[in-house]
């Protein structure tokens, strides 16, 4: 399948539906099956809103989590929506993304975003 290296997946779709079965199924198979190294989920905008409320959602970012997969998500994001305790109660690494994003862009890496 070629190098293994890191994959990075920007989530910024907020639709449950596309959570469970485009952007957990395929980051937790990731891992499990060795399709990728590394896997890190950017939880940005209006998913770190949805993290923070939708039960099937936090039990996605635990077997995630338990798969291997860094979750990481926008301070200014959670900040502005009020839910930054809340992500990193699930284990959920809050930082600021902008300059991170700038350097995965232009360095070149793999980024999925959805």
């Amino acid at each position: 399948m070629g190098e293994k290296t890191h994959l990075y997946v920007l989530w910024t779709n907020d639709n449950p539906i596309t959570a469970e079965k485009m952007v957990f199924m395929y980051i937790i198979n990731s891992l499990i099956h060795g399709w990728w190294e590394k896997v890190t989920l950017i939880i940005w905008g209006a998913t770190a809103k949805l993290v923070s409320e939708d039960a099937k959602i936090q039990e996605k970012i635990k077997e995630a989590f338990d798969a291997g997969v860094h979750l990481t998500a926008c301070k200014a994001c959670a900040d502005q929506l009020g839910v930054t305790e809340t992500l990193e109660k699930l284990n959920v690494e809050v930082k600021y993304w902008g300059i991170p994003l700038t350097e995965i862009l232009t360095s070149g890496e793999k980024l999925l975003t959805i």
